[in-house]
């Protein structure tokens, strides 16, 4: 069971919009509401993410689809890609997200790395540097439009002259999330713009080290590191079929950031993240949908106090 001394997290779902149709997710999400979980998120992609399968729902009507089938749960998103729209595109969209979610809408950020689905659309796909470079960018323009309203920003790839985001989120802070691991440049943008941070399928270790370096940024940019909230994406399998049943080919490589076992044993490794600075623990799903690793990490998350 939970250790007491531990301070009980959040719980969400991450809900993959590929390979699947409104139907089903909205029956997945109407089931993860009528559970322990306070959070479900959707992905920006135009492909799946395994570069192969080419069905996936666009993420911002996806992400509207979420915020008109929930009336509880935090409506997020993780992570738009920075080279996809414009953005003052997306700060438009999440305002009015927020309105129609009634204020659940959290919007996450990442620099993208599909490199696959940028060529076949014709959008540039420059280096790693480069990439980082605009989501910096697009992270102030997206703040500054949520946040304040209106915004003027020169920038080397944005332009905002007067630019007014009306109406404004029914929050007063919309929550602005960056997505990444990059402990050099992703986690100092974390330590500068965000609101909240997450990653994916890192072991409890590489958690740790990563949250020490962005604690180590914050200190070097003047900021509180508890304004930024963190979370971590991990898997659910009960089963050693489970695990290559939703994962394929990439389970051993997200085998440190899957909790596997028991009920008990799914306990103990939700702890090993909290330990590590995870104050949100997201369960990442993909179609097909294998409820069991729901159901099962449901009952783990009935093993904390809440």
């Amino acid at each position: 069971m939970a250790d007491a001394s531990r301070p009980a997290p959040t719980f969400g779902v991450h809900t993959s919009p590929a390979n699947t149709d409104v139907d089903e997710l909205a029956a997945l999400w109407a089931r993860i509401e009528e559970g322990p979980f306070d959070w479900i998120s959707i992905w920006d992609h135009f492909y799946g993410a395994d570069g192969e399968s080419t069905r996936c729902l666009e993420a911002v009507a996806v992400h509207t689809a979420l915020a008109l089938r929930t009336t509880r749960v935090r409506c997020g998103a993780l992570v738009y890609c920075a080279g996809f729209r414009h953005p003052g595109v997306l700060a438009n969209a999440m305002a009015a997200v927020d309105h129609l979610s009634g204020g659940r809408c959290d919007v996450g950020l990442g620099a993208g790395w599909l490199g696959a689905e940028y060529r076949a659309y014709g959008i540039p796909f420059p280096g790693a540097g480069r990439r980082l470079d605009l989501l910096d960018e697009y992270a102030r323009c997206v703040r500054a439009l949520l946040h304040h309203g209106e915004a003027t920003f020169a920038g080397e790839h944005f332009r905002l002259d007067g630019a007014v985001c009306d109406p404004q989120p029914v929050q007063d802070r919309l929550p602005v999330w960056i997505g990444g691991g990059g402990e050099r440049r992703t986690l100092r943008i974390v330590a500068e713009l965000a609101d909240g941070w997450n990653v994916p399928f890192v072991s409890p270790e590489d958690y740790a080290r990563k949250n020490r370096v962005l604690d180590e940024h914050c200190a070097a940019v003047g900021r509180d590191p508890s304004e930024v909230r963190r979370s971590v994406n991990v898997g659910c399998a009960p089963t050693e079929a489970s695990l290559h049943r939703q994962f394929g080919a990439i389970a051993e490589f997200v085998r440190p950031g899957v909790l596997m076992g028991s009920p008990d044993q799914l306990v103990d490794g939700i702890g090993r993240f909290v330990d590590a600075g995870a104050q949100q623990v997201n369960l990442a799903l993909r179609a097909p949908f294998e409820l069991e690793a729901l159901d099962v990490l449901a009952e783990a998350v009935e093993g904390w106090d809440r």
